[in-house]
């Protein structure tokens, strides 16, 4: 396939304008460090806590509005054996906003909190900081690769770009910016990112309609499983397990991610950082309608009459492409470039979220808290940019295979959602848990998800659910798994501590069994665990006039 010149020079054009916005922002990141009384590091994960409530509204949105989104949403709605009723991102991303508003952003943010780990190192330690550091790190490293795939794909469709210099060059302008602004650099790229996604795919869609080869909508069979034109989708009693377990997994996973605290703590209040997380359970919603509105006319499409041909996409199996292909075929071809551009707003848009995501937990955790707790300031920014371009890498890497975006969409937040999220409600809302409870709830979350099976790592589940069906040798499991996971990690998290709460408060077993030093000498252990995080909060309290 021939690359397509003129659309090349302007996705070449529009990366040079994010990366231009991107140097803007890293010098707006230095003249804040000079104006701010905080630590330099600090400023490039929280941006000085004086992001306004529209940058942050923006910010927050375009991070969750990434390729898996685009890409994923569409590829649900097209698909015969899903249709709309399958597109979850869209209700989930909205409910995951709506509750980090009501129940996670006023504890997070009035404690001036650096990092979503920040309460697990101040209330269990640092050694329990680092284990849930992990599947923090891997859940970023695969949304990475899900939405660099996702525009990989779509380049080589529709400019005939290899998808490997795609993913790479992309991958190379988000480092960069990251790499040199942090939190201001991500934020100001995000608010042009998120408007031209919005302005590129609502201008597909009129051409989507129109074009000869879509059928009119009320002609086609919503409801026909058998055929291409299967837009709305059914859901049978017997999927209704795996339908709740995928949503509660976006929607509750979502409140689990570092990037979502980011621009939580960056705000330059408790009440301004609800707002924020309010205002985009809206606009995430919103920007997900152009996706749907594109897998039902792809659906809705003879795709004999375009220059694709017959077998339908989903007949080669290119239904997690299907976003591209509709563009490629049923639109002009400038219209396509536009639609391209959208993506790759999109993708660098989630990415360089990502890269500063995990890069602020192992430098604020990790690196400063145990590995060089007399770090300089200059050190700890060189640690943030190395691990920048680590996760970048590691990120890129996995982006080649070729798993179908949607299911990488769902795995990234398949980690954080059974290890994470339960040990995040209790640490905010239950101070009465303890390390025990919290180790004990880690390891029951992991074994059950484990011993559930994963096909896209090709685990095969050696606990299985009633209702699994076998096809082509791949058990799928049709059970909220996961969600029976995550739920048994809270459960015992609570069992845990309340019977060692009991044991050793009412002294059934001798405190030096107390191999953690929860109860043993509490006060001494407190004064060792808590100063070292409350000396950093104190010590990165920014001027009240900036507030």
């Amino acid at each position: 396939m021939a690359v397509d010149i003129p659309g090349l020079v302007s996705v070449i054009v529009f990366y040079i304008c994010i990366l231009g916005i991107g140097v803007w922002g890293s010098r707006k990141s230095r003249k804040v460090e000079k104006a701010c009384t905080g630590t330099k590091s600090e400023i490039s994960i929280v941006g000085g806590r004086n992001i306004n409530v529209l940058v942050g509204i923006f910010t927050m949105t375009a991070t969750w509005v990434g390729g898996g989104y685009i890409m994923g949403t569409a590829e649900a709605v097209y698909s015969p054996s899903q249709g709309l009723i399958w597109a979850l991102g869209l209700p989930a991303y909205a409910v995951c906003f709506f509750l980090g508003g009501l129940f996670f952003a006023k504890p997070m943010r009035s404690k001036r909190y650096v990092t979503m780990l920040d309460p697990f190192q101040e209330h269990y330690g640092k050694a329990f900081t680092a284990i849930i550091l992990i599947p923090a790190l891997l859940s970023d490293i695969l949304w990475v690769a899900c939405i660099l795939a996702a525009l990989g794909g779509t380049m080589s469709i529709i400019l005939g770009l290899s998808s490997t210099i795609s993913i790479i060059i992309s991958a190379a302008v988000s480092i960069i910016y990251t790499f040199l602004g942090g939190l201001y650099s991500v934020a100001y790229t995000d608010i042009i990112q998120l408007c031209f996604i919005f302005v590129s795919l609502w201008l597909c869609v009129p051409f989507l309609v129109l074009s000869p080869a879509v059928n009119v909508i009320s002609q086609t069979a919503p409801f026909n499983q058998s055929h291409g034109d299967a837009w709305l989708g059914r859901l049978e009693l017997e999927d209704s397990g795996k339908w709740v377990d995928e949503i509660l997994l976006l929607a509750l996973g979502g409140l689990s991610y570092q990037a979502l605290y980011q621009r939580i703590l960056s705000a330059a209040s408790s009440v301004q950082a609800q707002i924020t997380c309010y205002a985009a359970a809206g606009t995430v919603f919103i920007m997900g309608i152009p996706s749907v509105i594109i897998g039902v006319m792809a659906a809705s499409a003879d795709w004999n009459q375009t220059a694709y041909g017959l077998p339908s996409p989903f007949e080669r199996g290119d239904a997690g492409k299907i976003l591209p292909l509709a563009l490629q075929n049923l639109t002009p071809t400038w219209v396509g470039v536009l639609g391209i551009g959208s993506v790759a707003a999109a993708v660098m848009s989630s990415m360089d979220s990502a890269l500063l995501s995990s890069a602020s937990m192992f430098t604020q955790n990790i690196y400063r808290a145990t590995l060089r707790k007399q770090a300089s300031e200059r050190e700890l920014q060189w640690v943030i940019r190395v691990s920048v371009l680590l996760v970048g890498i590691a990120g890129t890497g996995l982006a080649f295979g070729d798993d179908s975006v949607a299911a990488l969409w769902i795995l990234s937040g398949d980690l954080i959602y059974v290890a994470i999220f339960p040990q995040l409600v209790c640490v905010l809302h239950f101070q009465r848990v303890n390390t025990y409870g919290a180790i004990s709830g880690f390891v029951v979350g992991l074994l059950l998800r484990g011993l559930s099976g994963e096909p896209i790592l090709e685990i095969p589940p050696l606990l299985l659910y009633p209702g699994w069906r076998e096809e082509n040798n791949v058990i799928t499991q049709y059970f909220p798994y996961r969600t029976v996971a995550m739920f048994s990690s809270l459960t015992c998290i609570f069992l845990v501590s309340w019977m060692v709460d009991l044991i050793f408060n009412h002294q059934l077993v001798p405190q030096s069994c107390d191999i953690l030093k929860v109860f043993k000498d509490k006060k001494e252990t407190d004064g060792e665990e808590t100063p070292d995080l409350r000396e950093d909060v104190t010590r990165s309290s920014f001027d009240p006039n900036h507030m």
